[in-house]
C-alpha cells in the first residue's frame, strides 16, 4: 500500500484512525471541503486550514477541461497552483459527466461528451481519468465509475455497477504507485444490498489503498442511505480507510460514522455559507431573516470562527442581505468550522467509548477544542 492508514480505536462499528499522505496525515473521522476547481470556494486556502481541514476534494472533470491538467502540471502540480500544502483527494470525473456533460455515450471504452463549457468533444476513459488525476498531483486518487441515476431498474443498475467494477480494473491498472499516494475503488450497486456487496467483493479482490462508497445521497432518503452504509461497510476491508461520497447533513455524518465510515465530502457547508444558511449548536439558521436585523449577539458563541470571534448576528444579517462578499467568506468559514469541529467531536467521543451518548446528546453541543466530553 502506498498511504497508510491505521485505525487507532473503535467504538462499535465507529473508527477512529489516521490516514497518512505525501502532504501529511488526516485524522478520521475527516470532512473534506469541496474545492472544485482548484479552490474551496469563498476561501482562502490559509482560512481552510484555519478551519481544521487537511484534506480538500478538487475534481478531474472540470479541471481537464480548464485550465487542464497538462498546464496544471508543467505549473508544479495542483497542491503549488492553488497554494495547499496538505492533501488533496481528485474525484474521477464520472458523476460531472453524468450530470452536467451533454451528448454523452457510454461505452465499454469510456464516457465521449461534450464540454459544458464550450461543446467541444471528449473521452473520458478510466486510463485518461488516472492519468490526469497524477498530472494533477493528486494524493488519493479516484477510480473511474458510472454514477448509476436514482431511481433505476435494477437490471440497469446490475448492468452499471458491472461496468463501474470493469472500470476499476482499468484504473487500478493504469495508476502509478508512489509514496504517499493512493488510489480508492468505488462500490456501486445503487439501493440493493446485494449489488453492494457483489461490488464491495469485486473490488477489494482488486486490492485498493481505499474504498469508498458511492452513488448515495442523490434522492434515497437518510434511512436507504444508512441501510447501504450497514450492509457494504462490513464488506469492506478493515484496515483500509471508508468513503462516503457527496455525503451530507450534520445528522448523516453521525450515523455513517457510527457504521463504520471514515471520510466525507459535501458542497452543503460551503453552498450554504453563500445562500445565507449557518449550522450553529443551536440548530441552522437563516440569516436572511428579519430577526437578525437588531441582534448583536455572536452567530455561535461557542464557536472559534471568524465570523463568531468578530461579528454580530445583526452584522451578517446585513452582509446577507446587502449580497456582500464578505457574507459568503464569513459563513463559509463558519460552516466549514462547525463540520471540522463536529468531526474533531465524534473523533474525541470515539477514543473515549462514548460514541452512543454523542449520537443520542445530538448536535447541539459540540465542545470547542479541548474542551473533551460533550454536554
Amino acid at each position: 500500500m502506498t498511504i497508510g492508514f491505521e485505525v487507532l480505536a473503535r467504538d462499535g462499528a465507529a473508527r477512529r484512525g489516521r490516514l497518512t499522505t505525501a502532504h501529511g496525515a488526516i485524522d478520521t473521522p475527516a470532512f473534506m471541503p469541496v474545492g472544485t476547481a482548484a479552490t474551496v470556494k469563498a476561501m482562502t486556502p490559509d482560512a481552510v486550514a484555519l478551519t481544521g481541514a487537511r484534506i480538500v476534494l478538487a475534481n478531474t472533470y472540470h479541471l481537464m477541461l480548464r485550465p487542464g491538467a497538462e498546464r496544471i502540471a508543467a505549473l508544479g502540480g495542483l497542491h503549488r497552483f492553488m497554494n495547499w500544502p496538505h492533501a488533496i483527494l481528485t474525484d474521477s470525473g464520472g458523476f460531472q459527466v453524468m450530470s452536467l456533460a451533454s451528448l454523452r455515450k457510454i461505452s465499454e471504452e469510456g464516457v465521449a461528451f461534450r464540454s459544458h463549457l464550450d461543446g467541444s468533444s471528449h473521452l473520458l476513459t478510466p486510463e485518461r481519468s488516472v492519468e490526469i488525476q497524477h498530472l494533477l498531483g493528486a494524493d488519493i486518487t479516484m477510480a473511474f465509475d458510472e454514477c448509476t441515476p436514482f431511481p433505476a431498474p435494477r437490471e440497469a443498475v446490475e448492468t452499471s455497477m458491472e461496468l463501474s467494477m470493469r472500470w476499476a480494473e482499468r484504473s487500478r491498472a493504469a495508476f502509478v504507485p508512489r509514496p504517499g499516494h493512493g488510489i480508492f475503488g468505488i462500490v456501486q450497486g445503487g439501493v440493493h444490498a446485494d449489488l453492494r456487496q457483489r461490488s464491495a467483493e469485486r473490488l477489494t479482490r482488486i486490492g485498493f489503498d481505499g474504498y469508498a462508497i458511492g452513488g448515495l445521497a442523490i434522492g434515497e432518503g437518510q434511512e436507504t442511505t444508512f441501510a447501504m452504509v450497514e450492509a457494504t461497510a462490513p464488506a469492506l476491508p478493515a484496515d483500509r480507510p471508508r468513503y462516503l461520497m457527496g455525503v451530507g447533513k450534520p445528522a448523516d455524518l453521525v450515523g455513517a460514522v457510527k457504521r463504520g465510515i471514515d471520510m466525507f465530502d459535501c458542497v452543503l457547508p460551503t453552498r450554504s455559507g453563500r445562500t445565507g444558511q449557518a449550522f450553529t449548536r443551536q440548530g441552522t439558521l437563516n440569516l436572511r431573516n428579519a430577526r437578525h436585523a437588531e441582534d448583536p449577539a455572536p452567530l455561535d458563541p461557542q464557536c472559534r470562527c471568524p465570523a463568531c470571534t468578530g461579528f454580530s448576528r445583526a452584522y451578517l444579517h446585513h452582509l446577507t442581505k446587502a449580497g456582500e462578499i464578505l457574507a459568503s467568506m464569513l459563513l463559509t468559514a463558519h460552516n466549514l468550522t462547525y463540520y471540522a469541529d463536529l468531526m474533531r467531536a465524534l473523533r474525541e467521543a470515539i477514543a473515549e467509548g462514548r460514541l452512543a451518548e454523542f449520537a443520542t446528546a445530538g448536535l447541539v453541543a459540540l465542545p470547542l477544542p479541548g474542551e473533551g466530553r460533550v454536554a
